[in-house]
């Protein structure tokens, strides 16, 4: 099958912290780094979007009594921290890339511009979009999907710890059952939790498919983008 020409790759704020609980573990983001860095020199354009659980786990206790806004607003700051250590493993390894954020902070990242991400992309740069929506209560994961219609990429790939969607977590439960495509209304009838509910919906209101693979399976990356058939596809 035909790879990709344009995705959208979601990694958890977790995946870079690597063995550890929270922070970021340094050889994890180059050797993920190294995987983005192999899509992008096939000629696939690649834009990112890395959560904040890694370093928003540390404050989360003292947010569970902030306003719910103020704690979001730290959470896509974590983003931005994440996206600049991930662009920095891939410039240190000669690939160009553009950190753009949702919330303005020029020193640090270009302001998010939907023409110029295009252009960005169409340059062969890899795109890493942080900050979130900029809006309170919206995830990383509704990010994803919104800059993924936006820069009209042929697929969400949400990387996770295990290999597709189940019908429980396999990592509790050694019966689950692995679907090797499923229906967004089926993701949300059955509230599998891959994605929160507003990202599918998005999806399926636009057609963008979703395919979840294991982030821990080294050359997965490659793999999905070159249209292998792993993970789960959701459609």
């Amino acid at each position: 099958m035909a790879g990709y020409k344009r995705i959208l790759l979601k990694l958890s704020g977790e995946a870079l912290a690597g063995a550890a609980t929270f922070g970021i573990d340094a050889d994890r983001v180059r050797a993920l780094a190294r995987e983005v860095a192999d899509v992008a020199a096939g000629g696939i354009q690649v834009g990112v979007v890395v959560g904040g659980g890694n370093i928003f786990r540390g404050v989360a206790a003292a947010a569970l009594s902030m306003d719910r806004v103020t704690g979001d607003h730290m959470g896509m700051l974590a983003t931005v921290i994440n996206s600049l250590a991930f662009s920095d493993a891939l410039e240190q390894m000669g690939i160009p890339t553009r950190v753009m954020s949702a919330i303005e902070m020029h020193q640090v990242a270009e302001p998010y511009i939907r023409r110029r991400a295009i252009r960005h992309l169409e340059k062969g740069r890899i795109v890493i979009f942080a900050a979130g929506t900029s809006n309170p209560y919206f995830s990383t994961d509704t990010a994803a999907t919104l800059r993924a219609l936006e820069i009209r990429a042929d697929v969400i790939a949400k990387a996770t710890r295990v290999d597709g969607v189940y019908d429980k977590d396999p990592l509790k439960f050694p019966d689950a059952v692995k679907f090797s495509e499923i229906s967004y209304l089926e993701v949300l009838s059955q509230a599998l939790g891959v994605m929160d509910a507003t990202s599918i919906a998005m999806c399926r209101d636009n057609k963008l498919p979703i395919i979840v693979f294991n982030l821990n399976t080294i050359g997965n990356i490659m793999r999905m983008a070159m249209g292998e058939t792993i993970g789960t596809v959701i459609h």
